[in-house]
Order: structure tokens, then sequence, then C-alpha cells
């Protein structure tokens, strides 16, 4: 009965922390957009969603968590930086009956379920995309966000498992991180260029890509490199558009932010479980 719900709910006065990544990475734009959608439904039962939005950093994550804590949340959507200390703290979240769901990137935790791609399938898709779509001797080098977001080492991992198995034409010449930074994405990529000038395809694993295609453009190379990144930003949209990009992977960015806080309002509001462990977003 959802009047008998909501009236139940207006009781708890329920608080709802989410944790995600910094916007400057567009992808979150999105992901916040649907974060926002869910906690404009969810004010009717006066549920609060308070939202933090921090760097690829577990200092800055950990803060968050106490500081959310601090405000005596019921619960916590989190996109998780990959690290220790931070699977403890989610670990002692759920000993003290605050259920955690992970968004956009998981860790082995306690927590109750995860929302988001299956990166190691993505990055078997990127290879296999890349595989159908070069000839000869392919040289490609990889440039991804941070070897601390598991997302991130995933896409990387199915990527190598499936060029391994089945194209041995193609070879790695670097794994650089960026930090999801398009000035620091450039930078990497020129120097990529400079140190192996044999290089003829790009990866991306995570943001950075607008930067990254900025270096390819300046050392003319558009067009005679394929390049394979993931999401429909503005940015890469256009740059798929203009013969840039050869492809690029979605996953759901609106998903990922809506469905966590759906799963755990409705736990939280009406016991509900999850019935699953994994809530996969279409590749």
């Amino acid at each position: 009965n959802k009047a008998g719900l909501i009236l139940a709910a207006q009781k708890k006065n329920l608080k709802i922390g989410i944790i995600l990544f910094q916007d400057t990475n567009p992808f979150f734009r999105e992901v916040l957009e649907g974060v926002e959608a869910k906690a404009k439904e969810l004010a009717g039962y006066n549920c609060q969603v308070s939202i933090r939005q921090v760097p690829f950093d577990e200092s800055c994550q950990l803060q968050a968590m106490d500081s959310l804590f601090a405000e005596h949340i019921h619960g916590l959507v989190i996109s998780p930086y990959n690290a220790p200390c931070i699977a403890e703290k989610i670990n002692q979240f759920a000993e003290l009956g605050i259920p955690v769901i992970t968004t956009n990137t998981d860790i082995p935790s306690r927590r109750m379920a995860y929302v988001g791609s299956n990166y190691y399938l993505s990055g078997q898709t990127a290879a296999g995309l890349l595989g159908r779509m070069s000839f000869g001797e392919t040289k490609v080098g990889i440039l991804t966000g941070s070897s601390h977001i598991l997302c991130h080492t995933e896409r990387i991992a199915g990527f190598q498992d499936i060029i391994r198995r089945r194209y041995p034409h193609i070879s790695i010449t670097g794994i650089l991180e960026n930090h999801d930074d398009d000035k620091e994405s450039r930078q990497q990529v020129e120097m990529l260029f400079t140190r192996r000038p044999d290089t003829n395809a790009l990866y991306f694993t995570a943001a950075g890509v607008y930067g990254g295609c900025q270096a390819v453009l300046s050392l003319g190379l558009s067009g005679k490199i394929k390049i394979f990144t993931y999401d429909n930003v503005e940015t890469t949209a256009e740059l798929v558009r203009n013969g840039v990009i050869t492809a690029t992977i979605c996953q759901q960015p609106f998903v990922q932010g809506y469905r966590p806080l759906e799963l755990l309002s409705r736990y939280l509001l009406e016991g509900a479980v999850p019935e699953q462990e994994f809530y996969y977003t279409d590749i």
C-alpha cells in the first residue's frame, strides 16, 4: 500500500549518502542525473539524499565516508577507490547496520550489491572490436584513469585476455595513467608517440579521451590510427562523428545513478533485499 509506505517512511526520516568521483569526468554528470532523478522521487517519502563528489584519492573518500557517518546516514551508495582502507570502512558500515551498495566500480567487501558494467567483459568487447577492425601488425597504447580503480584495471585485464587468446597480430606498446584529466592525457599520448612512434592504435579505458585525441590531431595522426573509447559524452560523440574515434562503448550512466539508490531505498523503506548481487548495465 503506497499510502501506508509513505506514512511509515515519513516517520523514519531516512537519509542516504552518495559518494561519486568528481564530475570533471563528464560521465559522472550523467550518473549524478540518475541520482538526482531518484532523489526527487524519494523526497515524497521524507528521505534525504546527501551527495559527495571526491577525486581519485583514498583519504578524500575516507573523509567523505566519515562526514556522512557523522550525518547519521541510514545507507550508502559509493563508487569506491580500490584500497584496503575503503573496503574496511565499508565493512564497518555493514557491521553497524548501514547497508552499502557500490556503483560504477566495485570492491571486494561486505557491500550489499553492485550496480554497473561488467568491466572484464567490457574490456573483452573492446579487444574484439580492435581485432575485427584492424589489419596487419597492430601496436596499441592503453590510456587508463588509475590503477587504483577496479573498473579501469578490469577493462585492461579483459582486453589483454582476448588479445592474448585470439589476436596474435596485436601487441601493447604501453599502459599510461591520465587520472581522467584531459591535459595529462594529452601529455601522455604525446609522450607515447615520441617513445613508440610505431603505435597505430589507442585504447582509452576511462576519461581523458578529448585531451588524448587532441594530441592525435596535433600530431597529424587522425584517420591513420584506430581509437577505441568508452561512453557517449558530448565531446566523444563529436569525435566519433568526425572519424577521429573508431568506436565507443557505452554503459548506461543514468542507470548507474538511479538503480543503486532505488535498491537501497527499497531495502530501507520496505525491507526488500536486492534479488541479486550484481546488477550489470548493458554494454
